[in-house]
């Protein structure tokens, strides 16, 4: 049974500027990534470094949310945003003495190496790209990813899923007995 042909049409429509909202969230957030990314390089102050890098992860997790990737998303937010990040600040505040004006150096080589790893990158991904089999899967993506995952996190996996937590609780640990200062007797 054929659909009305103004629903036909409707549908397109909508598929279409899905389709077109779809291509241009990616070129922003494209630009976005690469923007900030540059930024972290070219700025001369490191905590303006850390947020522009902080901008850069939540772009990566704009992408991961553009490919119903949720679980991702949120791990890219919340690990790298947040904790990653987090930790390159408390880092620059505990060995950082002086003014931070111009604690991000760099020497006039940073363009010609920045250059020729661009290129380096370039080649790889393109001799990546030409060799390797892209199969389109024919499943549809799963409604649900982040509960599949918890379900399997809290059951099956319950035991390397509670030794990471203790490994990070000791690393924990092991960070604040580090940045604690050391009181002459």
């Amino acid at each position: 049974m054929k659909k009305p042909l103004l629903r036909r049409l409707k549908g397109r429509r909508v598929d279409e500027m899905d389709s077109i909202t779809s291509v241009a969230a990616f070129y922003i957030l494209a630009a976005i990534i690469i923007g900030s990314a540059i930024a972290v390089i070219a700025l001369k102050n490191l905590v303006h470094s850390v947020l522009f890098l902080a901008i850069t992860f939540l772009g990566i997790a704009g992408i991961f949310m553009q490919l119903s990737a949720d679980f991702l998303a949120m791990v890219q937010i919340l690990v790298y945003a947040g904790a990653v990040c987090i930790m390159v600040v408390f880092g620059i505040m505990l060995t950082q003495r002086g003014g931070m004006s111009n604690s991000n150096l760099f020497n006039k080589q940073v363009f010609a190496s920045g250059g020729v790893v661009a290129l380096l990158i370039a080649v790889i991904v393109f001799f990546g790209v030409r060799s390797g089999s892209w199969a389109v899967s024919a499943v549809a993506v799963p409604q649900d990813t982040v509960g599949n995952i918890a379900d399997l996190m809290l059951s099956k996996y319950v035991i390397p899923f509670e030794l990471a937590a203790l490994l990070l609780l000791v690393a924990l640990i092991g960070a604040i007995v580090l940045a604690k200062e050391v009181k002459a007797k």
